[in-house]
């Protein structure tokens, strides 16, 4: 019996010094596995947002960056004197003493927030505090250094961190990049136990983005857009600019604008990126893509004329008047019917067309779709489906009756003035990754081909015909540059019912400089100006001292005035601007389809001679046989000219050589 007792004890012994020693050996030697298990059991991790991305302009200048900040937060059970320290904070965070300490009254909790993104010295008066329970944990405050620059395409965050418009909302998750995981310490329960401090595991921050704005056309674009809504006493005004052979946004901007550091204290209203956003009746901007799909289609040239009925024109039970002139034009041609933007004209070149044709030329010019911007918010603008009455037909021609964005606007111009293609506009010019550095360009994305280069060159001879002697865009020229562009006066559409507003409208003018080599696409538009309405004496201003900054900003020399004159070679001296010529003709009511099958190209007899390359001298030489007025622009040798070689000879006889 004593024997079993002794065995007994001895295994008893045994066993428990085997658990001694195994106990040793798990405390006081290394094993990475039960190290790993314990960080599981009694660590939790929380997520805190990377350093978010920078964007940056063309030149690389800051337009967002990511600063520094420090949130506060606190361990309520390490607190001592709750309330003594509720009042210390409430002072320096500018809150009520009763607020902060009903976040931490209680004292069971392990974790609460006081206040996020602490100024530094805020934070470092805190700290010099040294009261157990309260720490700071390093997270990034967004600023946007310019305020107002590029508000509305920037867009703005969220409390939390979230991009919520423009391209921090549209490029939200590049631009964060990963979140920061912060490994804590946890109770039994799994409670946080925060009280030196969190251990941070860093990640790599967001993609920076750099962006095709240039700030200082931006500025200026944003300062000539405010100073036209005081002007005028508009509403709000808009205005975009874009390079004019890839559609790359240059600058965009509506006014009045908002500080983006303080955007949640701005109206809606403000925020919104109209470029983009907003579509509306454009009036006679439109005239310029009806005259060039009727014109890629063969149905028209620049000198086919049309009988323009006096200003008055009857299409069913409306009458069609000139909005723009007042004036009772006659037989106009096709570059007269622009230059005067005669509604008449313009409804009869319609006609011609005919709904189907009409309908999918403007598609093809953009309109009713979205261009795949990349910003948020795109609309598609509307082109209505078919059938269309004759009435709705008439108005589509010179611009109601359909809606479109401004950057739809100043896209489809962009196509006329780089030769006919259609691209798709683009800001964001390359993204950098912050992890690897690899930087990815981002490229042209051309849509389709809707001109063919010859007809592209018509019709930028004929819009530069607006901004001429006789045109309605004279006010929108610029020393030294030639100027193509189109008016738009449009009434306003009531938006709480049927019909217009009475006496509101949208004064508008969209165009490119130079007209020779197209660099720029400008369009601004201004919404309900008070103090006068027409295009020619509102936006076309705008547009040219936003015009005359960008050209010479980029260097560009302008062309040698001292020549630009009209030549008759037969007699050498200075012509006078050619006339619009109105024939008296007995009135027509209405315009018959027999009638518009008569209308055809008027023949001269006479083409423009092939001048490319040549001199001045050798130009002279080569239309001595023939009644041209040549009017020089420029020096050296001929590399364009309106009308293009083979073109009939318009009535005024008068032909623009561009010599550089």
């Amino acid at each position: 019996m004593k024997s079993r007792i002794v065995v007994i004890f001895v295994g008893i012994l045994v066993l428990w010094s085997a658990l001694a020693m195994r106990a040793a050996y798990l405390q006081f030697l290394p094993n990475d596995r039960l190290n790993a298990l314990q960080n599981r059991q009694f660590q939790t991790k929380v997520s805190l947002p990377a350093r978010r991305g920078a964007i940056v302009d063309s030149n690389g200048r800051d337009l967002a960056m990511s600063a520094a900040a420090y949130s506060l937060y606190a361990d309520p059970k390490l607190l001592e004197n709750r309330k003594q320290v509720a009042k210390k904070l409430a002072k320096v965070l500018n809150q009520s003493p009763e607020s902060v300490y009903a976040k931490i009254k209680d004292g069971n909790r392990r974790f609460v927030w006081i206040q996020r993104m602490l100024e530094q010295d805020k934070a470092d008066e805190i700290k010099s505090w040294d009261i157990r329970g309260l720490s700071f944990v390093e997270e990034w405050r967004r600023v946007y250094p310019n305020e107002t620059l590029l508000a509305q395409t920037l867009g703005f965050l969220g409390s939390e961190g979230q991009g919520l418009e423009g391209l921090e909302l549209g490029y939200n998750q590049a631009l964060m990049g990963n979140k920061k995981k912060v490994l804590v310490k946890r109770d039994a329960r799994g409670r946080p136990l925060i009280n030196d401090g969190l251990m941070f595991i860093e990640n790599p921050e967001g993609t920076e983005l750099k962006l095709t704005v240039d700030s200082d056309l931006q500025y200026r674009l944003e300062s000539e857009l405010a100073n036209a809504v005081s002007q005028f006493e508009a509403d709000h005004a808009v205005g975009v600019i874009l390079d004019a052979k890839t559609s790359k946004i240059l600058a965009l901007a509506s006014a009045p604008t908002f500080d983006v550091n303080k955007a949640a204290k701005s109206p809606s209203e403000y925020r919104r990126n109209k470029i983009v956003t907003d579509a509306f009746e454009p009036g006679s901007t439109m005239k310029a893509f009806v005259i060039a799909a009727a014109l890629r289609d063969g149905l028209i040239q620049p000198n086919t004329k049309f009988y323009c009925e006096k200003g008055s024109f009857r299409v069913g039970d409306r009458i069609i008047k000139e909005a723009e002139t007042r004036e009772k034009f006659e037989d106009l041609t096709v570059s007269e019917i622009l230059a005067v933007s005669s509604n008449v004209g313009t409804t009869k070149i319609a006609f011609k067309m005919g709904q189907e044709r009409l309908r999918q030329g403007l598609l093809d010019f953009g309109f009713g779709q979205r261009l795949g911007v990349d910003l948020p918010g795109e609309a598609r603008g509307m082109v209505q489906s078919l059938p269309w009455r004759q009435h709705l037909l008439s108005n589509i021609s010179f611009g109601h009756g359909i809606s479109t964005t401004p950057l739809q606007i100043a896209n489809a111009f962009a196509a006329i003035a780089n030769g006919g293609v259609l691209n798709t506009p683009y800001i964001v010019q390359s993204m950098r990754d912050a992890e690897t550095g690899e930087l990815v360009e981002v490229q042209p994305k051309p849509i389709r081909r809707i001109l063919s280069a010859e007809q592209a060159a018509q019709m930028r001879a004929m819009l530069v015909g607006v901004t001429t002697k006789g045109g309605t865009g004279g006010n929108a020229r610029v020393d030294g540059f030639m100027v193509a562009g189109k008016t738009g006066t449009a009434q306003k559409v009531n938006p709480n019912g049927r019909g217009y507003l009475r006496g509101a409208y949208i004064s508008s003018f969209g165009g490119f400089i130079p007209a020779n080599d197209p660099k720029f696409v400008i369009y601004v538009a201004v919404d309900s100006p008070r103090k006068s309405y027409y295009a020619a004496t509102v936006a076309a201003p705008v547009f040219s001292r936003i015009a005359s900054y960008a050209v010479r900003k980029e260097g560009i020399a302008p062309l040698q005035l001292a020549e630009e004159s009209t030549v008759n070679p037969k007699v050498r001296r200075v012509a006078s601007e050619p006339k619009i010529v109105k024939k008296a003709e007995a009135p027509r009511a209405i315009l018959t389809a027999t009638e518009l099958d008569k209308v055809t190209n008027v023949e001269t007899g006479d083409t423009v001679p092939n001048l490319m390359n040549l001199t001045t001298r050798e130009v002279l030489r080569k239309v001595s046989g023939q009644d041209l007025k040549v009017k020089f622009v420029g020096q050296g040798t001929v590399s364009e000219v309106f009308p293009t070689a083979g073109s009939q000879v318009p009535e005024s006889k008068e032909i623009t050589v561009i010599m550089k």
